[in-house]
């Protein structure tokens, strides 16, 4: 049996309407812990233009092989075993990169990481879209992720939400500027980031 995640499966049509906008000028994506699989093959599905590169840790490259193989459009390239820590990336360059619930989950030192990796391998004019939960000046938006937070510390205490204020200086050192911070279902946010002209001036609950 596959391995499925419900979260995915609800919100992959809401970061669908997103992605359709934000990569409808890309052509080749790179995706950051792709998990189970379902983002990659239900968007790569739905955008054929693309040609979608999913990896993950080697630890759940079986579960995401599994999905790609029996469920797969033929954009969607066989998955990649990729460690934001690896000083050299396996996709080497591209004009996209997405990530979802994923810096959430890392250490600091390794959202670090993912964006010197996406620093090295996105083409100038390059777009990075990042879905999943943030805190705003150190501040949760809602009840539901200040307890989300509380267990994700109590699992390990180097994880847990990020200030989008933080993630927004990586970018920046990155050369990325944050062009739009967009509302989601269940207290998420989508970021997009662009390399080159334009920047979004007020973050929270400002361009939609």
């Amino acid at each position: 049996m596959l391995a499925f995640s419900e979260a995915c499966e609800r919100n992959k049509a809401a970061i669908l309407a997103i992605l359709r906008s934000a990569f409808a000028d890309r052509l080749q994506v790179l995706e950051i812990g792709s998990g189970t699989g379902q983002h990659a093959v239900h968007i790569a599905a739905q955008l054929p233009h693309l040609t979608w590169y999913p990896t993950e840790r080697l630890p759940y490259l079986d579960d995401l092989t599994a999905r790609v193989k029996l469920e797969g459009s033929p954009n969607l390239r066989q998955p990649t075993m990729l460690d934001v820590n690896q000083a050299v990336w396996p996709i080497r360059q591209v004009d996209a990169v997405f990530t979802a619930n994923t810096l959430h989950i890392m250490a600091w030192n390794e959202v670090r990481a993912l964006f010197r990796g996406v620093d090295a391998v996105l083409c100038a004019e390059g777009t990075l879209c990042v879905y999943g939960p943030f805190r705003y000046q150190g501040r949760h938006t809602s009840q539901s992720n200040e307890e989300f937070d509380a267990v994700l510390k109590e699992r390990d205490p180097l994880s847990g939400l990020r200030d989008l204020e933080q993630v927004t200086l990586l970018a920046t050192e990155c050369g990325l500027k944050l062009v739009a911070d967009q509302d989601m279902p269940a207290n998420n946010r989508l970021l997009r980031f662009r390399r080159g002209p334009g920047s979004l001036s007020s973050p929270h609950g400002g361009q939609q």
